[in-house]
Parts: structure tokens; C-alpha cells; sequence
């Protein structure tokens, strides 16, 4: 869904990408774009048409497509690699393994449609293992934004950063999320909401979804942090920490929550800060289905959030 397209208020982050792109290419000649025969899914068409000699598309091989990125990094260039996520990181894992992350080569990764964001395609087009996948690669920094803003920052922050970054990216309509003092660092989660009773750690499509939950909980007398975890390797661990102060933790996010988000949250607090969880996300292979009724269906919508986490206070409290 184009941001055309996307009902009123809400943002396909796929355009700050592209924009974002166009305008680090414009003032920097070794910003280039290797995609595989995804133009119109990256939405890549107008950095084709601005930079024609600058876009490298080989076609249905995602292997081939990150080895030529790391040979492009290797060169000199800062190859912005991207297809859909769930091939990209399925079929290229091995390259993604070893030419970039195992070589330090300077490739930014760029996960398109993740999550169920592709729904009625069915479980082979769902990519929800793909951060648990990559956040146990060595040295691969992982980057999930929440919206347009944030994604901007994220892909101006991996184009300066030296080294491989996994950028997901989601073609699901989302909000412009307030920000009364919007700062991006890579590895520096961002609280959107101060609270003492419990923490919602969210990222990427459903962090918009934890702000409301967190909403309706205020209402009811609970004091609700919102931490916004966009970098999910390296965690920010400090964050984490302040989150586990209040007692209790939710975790959420558009993808396993084993070995993702919720695995970065558990392993840290199991080791530096033991406090009772809940983790949010899909359980395993997800059926086939809108990306709407997909998320509803395994509570990773705001009445999702608010009942899990009265089900966990309960039991802190009880």
C-alpha cells in the first residue's frame, strides 16, 4: 500500500526510505542500490530514473544480490541491498553471514514488507524469523523503526556507520509517533512514555499499538513505560534495565518473539535484572491471512497489549 493509498494519518515507511535514499545519493556518489527485480516493491523506481548507473538489479537471486553488495562495498561504494525480507534473509543467510558481517563488509541491508505485512501470500511470504535469525550473527547490527521519522534517521544513521546493518522495513501503514526531543542513535532505545507499574518494550509496527494500550492502562490507574527498541543487536541494555525497575516487562513485536525482541529482553534480564514477562509475538509458522486479522489474531494490537499485561500485573501483584 503506496502512501497514496494509506487511509488518512498513516504512513507506508517504504517512501521515507526511498527519500531518504535519493537525498544521501544525491550528496554522496557512493551511495548505490543493488535490488532483485524489486523496484517496484522498494519503490525504487524514481532512484532509477535520478541515478540510472547507480542501481544494480540482478534479477530473482538474493544470494548473488548481497554478494555483489559486499563486492561493491569492498570497492569503495555504500550498497544499500534491498529486497523483500523474507527472501533476503532466507536465501542470502549464508552471504549474509559470511561477505558481511564475518568481513566487516560496509553493506546496509534493507528488509522490505516484513513481518506478515504480505498476509493473504501465506507462511512462505510471512519473514517474522528474520531478526531472531540475524540477531545471532556476530557483529550485524539490526535496526526495526517504528515510522517514518525514525526510519529516515535509521537509514541516514546506517549510511555513516562503518560496518553491515539489517534495516526491516514494513509496508503496513503506521503513524507519525510524538516526539517531544526526537533524537535516533543507533543502539539507544527511546522512551515514549514514563511510567512505574510496568514496561511495554515494543518496536517496529506495533509500537503505535503499545502507546494505545498504554493509553487505555491510564486510564484504569496503571502507570505504563513505552520503550521504543528500534536497534534490537546491539540492545541497549540500560534501557532494558530502567524498564525492569518498574516490576514487569511486555514485550512486542511483528515477527518471533523467540529470538527476537523477546530474546534480546529475557537474555539480558536473566543475567542483570530478573523480572516476570510476557513476550508478545507469533508463536511459530502464521497462517494465511490479512496482515490486519494476522496481528488482531495473535494480540499484537493495542486490546492484545492491555489484556496481557493486566494478566501479568495480576500476577506480580496477586
Amino acid at each position: 500500500m503506496s502512501a497514496a493509498a494509506a487511509p488518512s494519518g498513516l504512513f507506508d515507511c517504504r517512501d521515507a526510505y526511498v527519500r531518504t535514499l535519493e537525498e544521501l545519493a544525491a550528496a554522496d556518489d557512493r551511495i548505490v542500490a543493488v535490488c532483485n527485480d524489486s523496484v517496484g516493491s522498494s519503490k525504487l523506481g524514481a532512484f532509477r530514473t535520478r541515478f540510472p548507473t547507480r542501481l544494480v538489479n540482478v534479477g530473482i537471486a538474493e544470494q548473488n544480490m548481497v554478494g555483489v553488495g559486499a563486492g561493491l562495498a569492498n570497492g569503495g561504494k555504500i550498497p544499500f541491498v534491498s529486497g523483500a525480507a523474507c527472501f533476503l534473509t532466507a536465501r542470502a543467510m549464508e552471504q549474509i553471514k559470511v561477505d558481511c558481517a564475518y568481513s566487516q563488509a560496509n553493506v546496509k541491508l534493507c528488509g522490505i514488507s516484513s513481518g506478515v505485512a504480505y498476509g493473504e501470500l501465506g507462511a512462505t511470504h510471512h519473514s517474522i524469523e528474520d531478526v531472531a535469525w540475524l540477531r545471532a550473527i556476530d557483529k550485524l547490527t539490526v535496526i526495526v523503526p517504528a515510522d517514518p521519522w525514525q526510519t529516515a534517521e535509521a537509514i541516514k544513521a546506517a549510511a555513516e556507520f562503518d560496518g553491515p546493518v539489517y534495516i526491516r522495513l514494513s509496508r503496513m501503514p503506521v503513524p507519525a509517533l510524538t516526539r517531544t526531543d526526537p533524537v535516533f542513535r543507533i543502539g539507544q532505545a527511546e522512551v515514549l512514555r514514563d511510567g512505574h507499574d510496568l514496561a511495554i518494550i515494543a518496536n517496529g509496527t506495533t509500537v503505535h499499538h503499545a502507546i494505545a494500550a498504554a493509553e487505555t492502562l491510564a486510564s484504569e490507574g496503571v502507570s505504563v513505560r513505552v520503550v521504543n527498541m528500534a536497534t534490537v543487536a546491539p540492545v541497549d541494555g540500560e534501557a532494558i534495565a530502567a524498564a525492569a525497575g518498574t516490576g514487569a516487562i511486555v514485550t512486542v513485536e511483528e515477527g518471533l518473539s523467540r529470538g527476537g525482541l523477546g530474546g534480546a529482553v529475557a537474555e539480558f534480564c536473566a543475567a542483570n535484572a530478573p523480572v516476570r514477562m510476557r513476550m508478545l509475538g507469533f508463536p511459530g509458522f502464521a497462517p494465511t491471512g490479512s496482515a490486519a486479522w494476522l496481528m488482531e489474531h495473535f494480540g499484537l494490537t493495542a486490546p492484545g497489549i492491555t489484556l496481557a499485561a493486566r494478566e501479568l500485573l495480576g500476577v506480580v501483584r496477586g
